[in-house]
């Protein structure tokens, strides 16, 4: 609540406070859509947008790592380690 904008009350079982999202009028509910575009959903924008990129630099460079090995004529990019370790893993089970 900024400047009177809205207003904490109590919630629940009259132990805790929040912020007052029941009230119809228009002062109260642009204070919730305010908050809720600045506090959830520009953060989760924000997460989404950085998380394509990222995938798609990801994905840009596993590109660049298969031409680089079939150039040096490497049958796969997994370290044979890798795969032995699979391969007792899966004699375990």
């Amino acid at each position: 609540p900024l400047f009177g904008w809205n207003r904490y009350v109590p919630e629940g079982n009259m132990t805790a406070c929040g912020t007052d999202y029941l009230t119809k009028d228009w002062l109260s509910r642009s204070y919730i859509l305010v908050y809720g575009v600045f506090f959830y959903f520009a953060p989760l924008f924000l997460i989404c947008y950085s998380y394509f990129f990222i995938i798609q630099a990801v994905a840009a460079h596993e590109k660049n790592m298969r031409e680089q090995a079939k150039k040096m004529n490497v049958a796969s990019l997994r370290s044979s380690e890798n795969q032995q370790t699979n391969a007792e893993c899966k004699l375990a089970k």
